[in-house]
Parts: C-alpha cells; structure tokens; sequence
C-alpha cells in the first residue's frame, strides 16, 4: 500500500458518521448500535390485516393480526367474524407469506366443527387460492381469499 492510500483511507475513517434507528448523529459506533429501551407493547409488534375468503356464495370476514418483523409473517392473532358456521372464530395460529395458514378454533355457538384451517397460495392481483377444512382436514373446499384495502 502506498504512503498516498494509507493518507486516503485514514481520512476516510475520520469522516465516517454513525447513526441510531431512530436516524439521528450519535459520535460512536457504540451508540449506533446500542439497545435502546423503549416502552414496547405487543401493539408495537403486531399489524393487523383484513381478509374475505370466498368458496362461491359463503365468504368469510377474517382479521388478522401478525408480527410484521418476520417472514412469512407469523399470525399472533385475529377473528373470523362472519359467514361461517359458529362464528366467530379465534385464530390461535398460522403465517402469512408467499403461502398462507390460518388456523382457528369456533368461539361461537353451534354445533359446527371445533376448528378449521385455512391455506392457500399467493396470486396476483393480491389473494391466496387454496383450500380449507374442518377438525383437522386442510382440503374439503376450495376458496379464494383477498386482501381487503
């Protein structure tokens, strides 16, 4: 290495500026990267998504809630709130990504089954095509499930 590029990399170093998350300057890398503590709630690490799953003339009314920090996005929550036998329905679980698997259990009243799951494929224009079943079985009937906006 020449005297000329020892001189140009030691004053690219002292150039060199850091930031935190939150993008402000800090002096040191160490701040940079330092933890910080914040007040964080399980509202800070949930989003929630609205979904219609249709199979002809029934179509579901789902809410989910998921941890947008992961990928496929692991589902911590939601309600199927209509157009299903017993509803509503819990969702205890399941991911959305390039696939889709929701799984609920009924809160509802009825004689219906006790749980079903959902799972599908992503598509455009934005949905999952796929199938779902009850107590267990993944494909009795066929559904289609978009994205509400």
């Amino acid at each position: 290495m020449t005297t000329q590029a020892r001189k140009q990399k030691g004053q690219t170093r002292a150039e060199h500026r850091f930031h935190n998350p939150q993008g402000a300057e800090v002096k040191t890398r160490d701040e940079a990267f330092a933890t910080q503590q914040l007040d964080i709630t399980d509202q800070s690490v949930s989003a929630d998504s609205k979904l219609t799953l249709h199979n002809g003339a029934t179509t579901f009314t789902i809410e989910v809630k998921y941890n947008p920090n992961t990928y496929p996005h692991v589902v911590t929550g939601g309600r199927i709130t209509a157009g299903i036998c017993g509803a509503p329905w819990d969702i205890t679980g399941g991911f959305v990504g390039e696939t889709i698997r929701l799984d609920a259990k009924r809160a509802g009243q009825g004689s219906c089954a006790n749980t079903i799951t959902i799972v599908g494929e992503y598509q455009n224009p934005p949905a999952y095509r796929g199938t779902y079943g009850f107590d267990g079985s993944t494909s009795s009937f066929k559904h289609t499930t978009r994205y509400e906006c």
